[in-house]
């Protein structure tokens, strides 16, 4: 786990104006990573590092000698085509690199202005792609207010599980069809059943958003080794925001007793950008708090540190754009504000039980937090619940009304962490159209 250093420090300021403009995303002490390419060219896409509306194009500036000692071979890794070498080179690599960042691109750079401005590339004119290799994508289950709504709607008598409250739950997602913030998804098709009829093969009437978190995993564990708790945090490269698009009817016929398939593999939207751990330490909180009764977690899923400071306040707040809205010039409607400090299960404590067997994590794996609803109206991560499985609808301002998600409509997620005495810093926003199956 990374600690608060100088490049935390709130006073530190960028050359770059737009990185110093109030409430940005990209200030100094954020600097997250991205691959990019400027868009409209046959430019081979290689890695890049946010600073205020530009991209810093981290294969030009290692080629041109803008990083020495540690941080210059993690620099080369942050210039290729996918992140995952920088991704394995773990802790001590990434700290280099991020240090070399901020005095580059910090005031006492000032000096080397010129050298790094034929580097920065507008964030306007780039087109940007999945950040990694994704080799396996697992979700989880995170939140107990997600879980419990979702099942008083499917089993009233017994909500949640026996299991939850001993171990993160997850299932196996599909890697293949991640894509990064912009990539249209198409309405699947599935089988759907009513009532006590044979089912059919049709569109899904019931899609849905999961407003989630995604975290990348570092350097990993070889196949039959675990990663202890305590060495959980130092496993994960960075964080981004996440919709694991969910088809309700599809799931609901086909979920047991294997679990999620074609309902949840049909597409995953992240953002392009990955916010580092070390950029969030300034965003450490308690994890959840139990309540009085609920078991302790087993000693190889607890640790006094995690506890303390394993919980993180990040928000994604979920827009609904519908096609109407867009012809009209109106502007988004919020569909709710959701926050990772209402997980019950923290990010360390999600690899280390999924290595726990023995499974091997690699670099670049995607870990999902799951929707991420919290305990009020407003902090629900889903239309399913929104909606109370559209038997109540949501009205929008502009008179339409929603059940679930149809054709046209654009969902866009935006995260961003704030906290007193530092610089908030953003991670971007993981948005997709709906387009007719």
């Amino acid at each position: 786990m990374a600690a608060l250093d100088e490049t935390h420090d709130p006073k530190r300021r960028s050359w770059l104006p737009s990185a110093n403009a109030p409430g940005a995303d990209f200030p100094l002490q954020n600097l997250p990573f991205c691959v990019f390419r400027r868009a409209g060219t046959g430019e081979t896409p290689r890695g890049g590092v946010g600073i205020g509306d530009r991209v810093l194009d981290m294969a030009a500036a290692a080629r041109a000698g803008l990083f020495t000692g540690g941080a210059k071979e993690p620099a080369i890794a942050a210039g290729e085509r996918s992140l995952n070498r920088l991704m394995a080179m773990g802790e001590p690599a990434w700290r280099a690199l991020r240090n070399a960042l901020s005095q580059l691109l910090g005031t006492e750079g000032q000096s080397r202005r010129g050298q790094v401005e034929p580097h920065l590339v507008p964030m306007a004119q780039a087109e940007f792609l999945l950040p990694a290799e994704i080799g396996d994508f697992s979700d989880f289950y995170s939140s107990i207010y997600h879980a419990t709504n979702v099942g008083r709607l499917l089993r009233p008598d017994n909500p949640l599980l026996p299991n939850y409250k001993y171990l993160p739950v997850a299932y196996h997602g599909r890697a293949s069809s991640v894509v990064p913030s912009g990539v249209a998804v198409k309405r699947p098709k599935g089988q759907l059943r009513r009532g006590n009829e044979p089912p059919v093969m049709a569109p899904s009437r019931a899609l849905d958003y999961e407003t989630e978190l995604g975290f990348y995993i570092g350097p990993g564990n070889p196949l039959g080794e675990t990663i202890p708790i305590g060495k959980a945090a130092d496993n994960i490269f960075g964080c981004t925001v996440l919709n694991d698009w969910s088809a309700r009817d599809i799931q609901a016929w086909e979920y047991q007793p294997l679990g999620p398939f074609l309902a949840k593999s049909f597409a995953t939207t992240i953002s392009p950008w990955i916010v580092t751990m070390a950029a969030l330490e300034p965003f450490r909180s308690r994890a959840f708090v139990r309540a009085p009764g609920d078991p302790a977690p087993l000693p190889y899923l607890s640790s006094a540190r995690d506890q303390e400071e394993g919980g993180l306040a990040i928000a994604i707040d979920v827009l609904l754009r519908t096609a109407q809205m867009r012809e009209t010039g109106e502007e988004a409607a919020r569909l709710g504000r959701c926050n990772l400090r209402h997980a019950y299960w923290t990010a360390a404590q999600m690899v280390t039980h999924h290595a726990s067997n023995g499974c091997n994590l690699r670099p670049g794996d995607l870990l999902g937090s799951g929707t991420l609803s919290g305990p009020e109206p407003d902090t629900l991560g889903c239309l399913i619940e929104i909606t109370k499985r559209g038997t109540e609808p949501l009205k929008l301002a502009n008179g339409e009304e929603r059940r679930f998600l149809e054709d046209g409509d654009e969902i866009v997620m935006r995260g961003r962490c704030e906290r007193a005495g530092y610089v908030g810093i953003g991670l971007g926003e993981a948005r997709a159209v709906i387009t007719p199956a």
